[in-house]
């Protein structure tokens, strides 16, 4: 089964409903935001704080790396949460 089909509508054989294909598109949507910010915050905040890769990250490259990542969640939050109260 793809990301594309459901066990739902793959038994029944019947167009999903408009509502079923909304809930979907909206979980993959997610799914790909997900993804996306998981790549660019760690890419951000490796190369802000490892200057020196090695086999093993320093504390102070453990700790810079756990404060970028909050820092950024919070940054990301702080927008969304001002983009959905601009739209009501």
């Amino acid at each position: 089964m793809d990301s594309f089909s459901s066990p739902s509508l793959s038994s029944s054989g019947s167009s999903p409903s408009p509502e079923a294909m909304m809930e979907q598109i909206k979980a993959q949507l997610a799914q790909a935001y997900a993804q996306e910010f998981l790549e660019t915050v760690g890419s951000k905040c490796f190369d802000k704080c490892v200057t020196k890769p090695g086999s093993s990250l320093s504390g102070s490259e453990s700790s810079c790396i756990s404060r970028c990542v909050d820092r950024y969640i919070e940054a990301t939050g702080i927008v969304s949460r001002a983009l959905f109260s601009s739209q009501r």
